[in-house]
């Protein structure tokens, strides 16, 4: 392209341009400023186009100018946009621009391109096709132009990002002119390299994968538009595949990747994908699996090739070996999980998993950045960080899951396989033996719920053999196997014999207080954690003195991931010595205490640090000691918060309400004369929304652990109580930010339960205020937890349940009739929402009052019923703001019914262990969700064989069953007797009491449920 002529306008640019780069921060400041002044001039987005195809400039600075032309466009380009800002870009001006943007494409500088390319997709988002019908044969010309390689790339890297903003209107009519030119690219392997097929083929990707998205509601049009070309793809596919993988040959590694992403996405959207079909795949993929385990071994697992680690193309994509291999592992996962090509692996699952398992070696960069850092192999260990060794793991996971007994069988059969292979390199002298028998340990442990659960014969018995043939290894020479050994031994301790387990029990113990490599004591540190609790108290008591000294020295060596590991193998200490850790307090509380206060802000290590102090409160004998150390140091930060380092005054708090959890009355007393009125200030004061939250959750605890005796602390009678009527006044401001008022609903919840008779004079004024926070809350969990004191109050009001809705009825709420009117709304949309099980108890149990009382006011009120579906294709941002979701209305008791009745099917299906597979609901037809609840529930009238009373007996079972499993959602809920609700047979009694009480108008409302809940209400009918 010819290049630009530089006027006195463009010099001056130019000049500004260079100044920003300039090191003074003046200078850089000045043009900066004079830069966005000329923004708001005409020709400002033409000159900055200019500078960018100027070919006889510096590189630099065109590509600034391209960058903030991109910015340019997104400001003033379009009027109807969201970040547009005045003056709008003229329409000569926008034609020279575009102009010169697609004639700097062919640049041959690839960043430059790729900077070029963002500004055009940036303005094709606003005037394609319908202001620039020109782009698009423009761009299929250029890459048509073989005697032009830069243009190729140039166009390619600009479809590229053009199809990431393509819509379903757009695709259908674009593929059939864009694949054909991209399929020439991708075949013509003698004319295109394999870094401009890669490109090529990730717009095919980009294409394919909102195909997928579309079929949802063009199944037929998008099968017809994608089934004459799978053929031709899927051969060209098989071509590239065949091939071995090359060593340090990233190019290679890039195609092959952008491969399996279609690959992916024609066996995920498109069923004529068949089997057949498939078959052409199998053998170059398997050459593909078992070259890229060779190159990887010798690049990544040896270190005697280069892999590429974290090194990127110009266009930013990924380049490395390991992000090849992960690919390949995540369309390995695809074919795994597909019911119907997962018959094509089958035949081959032993080899598939033995090679699998090769992939999980330590690689050279891991042993060097574990040994330098243990932070960063505690960090790569909990995190489950993207590696090849992760998404190995989840193939093997996979296998486990969809062969059962016959891909356990295959991975056992493949760990001996490589225990066996391991043997022999130590026997003929190899120094990386460990590697494999390492990864196959690591394997077993990533599968050991699945394998612990199918009880496999013989397990045991392989595991004490690895484990027991390198207990005499050195852990100098091999620490991340010994590291992997105390990590199974943990993991695996149901299934290793008592001799063993207590061998390394001991060998942790010990290490923990020695020199051995970080990476074995991280190793220790994960097995005590798990072996103390469930060890052999005569054996450790006389060893925990010294495990809690060393773990204590270890705290002064450990930082970030390290430090959080022994705090918890600190914690699990002190719980598994009990009456020893009383000896230990005086020594060990000072250490955390600090710890805490040192990393206050660090919200990992401080709750961490708050554990530890909360297992020595629980130690017998500890909890006064404790306090008595505790409170004359939060008393004065409580006192002063303003004086206070960001977070202490939070943690504080956090700290406090930690002491107060199950605390006697003495201590709770002693708390109070420290810290009460100093917390009431501080939520009526403070701006902070942490401060409030934690203050909010202490002001709880002290009304749970005082009760009716807090009244009395004060200096008189009325005194306490005011202060605590106050704090409710100000956290149920609706002028408050409900993040300051998110643990609100917790605090009312403990005053009416423990101070029933001073709450009630005051129940009117509680209802408008939560009536009026409610409307002004912005987070949904405020909006249920005040939804939930409703509930409570509907329990509390119960036999007269009907005075209860009569007093809602004279309450006003704005926009609504009443408020009765408006907490019905509510609730009836946000029950499906709210968590935990008490919380779930209470409220459906709730609903169930009021439905029953058959108040006239029920039958006048309307509620959201269920979504309309739309029809009208892809829901994007733009369609969701023109058309807004849209639902049916319906009487209010018909939808109490029918959330009652969902109630009962959620308890139903963990009855079957019924898990959804696919959590992403809004792909899945309407129609296929009532097919699979009319099979799931056409087939319980009689489950298993069973009667219609054993079948309830097992729900009620079941779900409480779950709840004893269930972590504590709410440490307060334990004092509410409705906690002993048991949900199921609550349920059933209710709808067999209804049903009998009133026929008619039960059966008028269950005409309105979903199949699936007639069906749920049927199995209690039939009892």
């Amino acid at each position: 392209m010819a290049n630009v002529t530089v006027d006195e306008d463009q010099q001056w640019l130019l000049n500004c341009l260079s100044a920003t780069l300039d090191p003074n921060q003046e200078v850089r400041s000045f043009a900066e400023a004079s830069l966005n002044q000329a923004s708001l001039q005409p020709g400002f987005g033409r000159g900055l186009s200019k500078v960018a195809a100027n070919r006889d400039l510096p590189f630099g600075l065109r590509q600034l100018a391209a960058v903030l032309l991109k910015h340019f466009i997104k400001k003033h380009w379009h009027e109807g946009d969201e970040s547009f800002e005045h003056p709008a870009v003229s329409s000569d001006e926008k034609a020279v621009i575009r102009g010169l943007l697609l004639s700097t494409l062919d640049d041959s500088n690839r960043k430059l391109c790729t900077a070029i390319s963002m500004a055009i997709a940036s303005i094709a988002v606003y005037d394609w096709p319908e202001s620039w019908p020109d782009l698009l044969p423009f761009l299929l010309k250029l890459i048509g132009d073989q005697s032009d390689m830069n243009g190729v790339h140039g166009a390619l890297r600009c479809l590229a990002l053009l199809a990431g903003d393509l819509d379903d209107t757009m695709i259908p009519t674009l593929i059939p002119f864009l694949f054909p030119c991209l399929y020439t690219i991708v075949s013509s392997s003698q004319i295109y390299n394999k870094y401009l097929r890669s490109k090529a083929l990730s717009i095919v990707y980009a294409c394919i994968s909102m195909l997928g998205d579309m079929r949802g509601v063009y199944q037929a049009e998008t099968s017809a538009l994608m089934e004459p070309m799978l053929k031709p793809w899927i051969d060209q596919f098989s071509f590239i595949l065949e091939h071995p993988v090359q060593p340090e040959d990233p190019d290679d590694w890039g195609i092959r990747m952008e491969v399996f992403k279609c690959l992916n996405q024609f066996v995920q959207n498109f069923h004529s994908f068949t089997e057949s079909e498939f078959m052409v795949i199998v053998g170059p993929l398997w050459q593909t699996f078992i070259s890229s385990l060779r190159v990887y071994t010798r690049s990544a697992i040896e270190g005697t090739e280069d892999p590429y680690e974290g090194r990127y193309d110009s266009d930013g994509a990924e380049k490395s070996l390991d992000s090849f291999v992960i690919q390949l592992f995540e369309f390995l996962l695809t074919i795994v999980g597909s019911k119907k090509l997962v018959k094509v692996v089958e035949t081959n699952i032993a080899d598939l998993v033995y090679y699998t398992i090769g992939f999980l070696q330590v690689t050279e960069q891991q042993v060097h950045t574990w040994s330098m850092d243990a932070n960063q192999f505690v960090a790569d260990e909990d995190d489950a960080t993207y590696s090849c060794r992760v998404s190995g793991s989840l193939l093997l996971e996979e296998v486990a899951t969809c062969f059962g007994r016959e891909g356990i069988d295959a991975i056992l059969k493949a760990v001996r396989k490589q225990f066996s292979e391991s043997q022999q390199e130590k026997a003929g002298g190899s120094v990386v033996w460990w590697r494999i028998r390492e990864a196959t340990l690591f394997a077993l442990s990533s599968l050991s719920e699945q394998l612990l659960e199918a009880e496999v014969p013989g397990l045991g018995n392989l595991l004490e053999q690895m484990i027991t043939e390198d207990m005499g290894i050195g852990v100098h020479e091999y620490p991340f196997l010994y590291a992997r050994m105390f990590v199974s031994v943990a993991r695996f301790s149901s299934m290793i014999s008592c001799g063993i387990l207590e061998h390394f029990l001991q060998a942790a113990i010990r290490t923990i207080g020695i020199n051995v490599p970080p990476a074995v004591k991280v190793g220790a540190c994960r097995a005590l954690s798990q072996l103390l609790n469930e060890a052999n108290k005569s054996v450790i008591q006389p060893q925990i003195m010294g495990l809690l000294s060393s773990l204590t020295d270890l705290l002064h060596q450990a930082s970030d991931e390290t430090l959080h590991l022994v705090l918890e193998t600190l914690q699990a200490a002190i719980r598994a010595g009990h009456e020893s850790s009383a000896s230990a307090e005086p020594i060990i509380s000072p250490i955390i205490l600090n710890m805490w206060a040192l990393h206050v802000s660090d919200p990992f290590v401080s709750i961490d640090a708050i554990e530890v102090l909360e297992a020595i409160k629980d130690a017998p004998g500890c909890i006064r000691p404790l306090a008595s150390r505790i409170l004359p140091y939060l008393g004065p930060i409580l006192n002063k918060p303003q004086q206070q380092p960001d977070g202490l005054v939070a943690g504080s708090l956090d700290l406090l309400t930690m002491l107060l959890k199950n605390a006697p009355t003495d201590v709770v007393k002693a708390a109070y004369d420290v810290c009460f009125d100093a917390i009431i200030r501080i939520v009526l004061q403070s701006d902070d929304h942490s401060e409030m939250q934690n203050a909010t959750e202490c002001l709880a605890s002290f009304v749970s652990g005082g009760r009716q005796e807090v009244l009395a602390w004060g200096s008189d009678s009325g005194f306490t109580m005011r202060n605590l009527l106050d704090a409710a006044s100000r956290l149920l401001d609706p002028d408050l930010e409900s993040s300051g008022s998110l643990f609100v609903g917790s605090y009312i919840l403990q005053l009416i339960l423990h101070l029933p008779s001073q709450m009630a004079q005051h129940i009117r004024d509680l209802i408008v205020a939560l009536v009026r926070r409610m409307q002004s809350a912005s987070i949904a969990g405020l909006k249920s937890s005040l939804l939930f004191i409703f509930a409570r109050l509907v329990h509390m009001s119960s036999p007269n349940v009907e005075q209860f809705i009569n007093l809602l009825i004279t309450i006003p709420a704005e926009g609504y009739q009443n408020a009765f009117v408006y907490v019905m709304s509510e609730w009836t949309k946000q029950q499906g929402e709210i968590q935990g099980a008490y919380q779930i108890k209470v409220t459906a149990s709730a609903l169930a009052l009021l439905l029953s009382t058959r108040h006239a006011e029920l039958t006048n009120i309307n509620v959201q019923g269920h979504l309309i579906k739309s029809v009208a294709g892809i829901t994007t941002r733009s369609k969701a703001k023109s058309a807004p979701d849209q639902w049916t209305m319906v009487p209010l008791p018909a939808k109490i019914l029918a959330v009652l009745a969902d109630a009962l099917i959620e308890i139903q299906e963990q009855v079957w262990d019924a898990k959804d597979e696919d959590s992403d609901w809004e792909e899945i037809h309407e129609g296929d969700m009532e097919a699979e609840k009319d099979l799931l529930y056409s087939a319980a009238a009689t489950p298993f064989g069973r009667s219609a009373n054993e079948h309830l007996e097992a729900m009620a079972k079941a779900y409480n069953e779950d709840q004893e499993d269930d972590y504590e959602d709410d440490m307060l809920s334990v004092s509410d007797p409705l906690n002993e609700i048991n949900l199921a047979n609550y349920l059933m009694d209710f709808i067999l009491k209804f049903s009998q009480s009133d026929q008619q108008l039960f059966d008028y409302l269950c005409q309105s449920l979903t199949r699936a809940q007639q069906n749920a209400i049927k199995i209690v009918l039939n009892r």
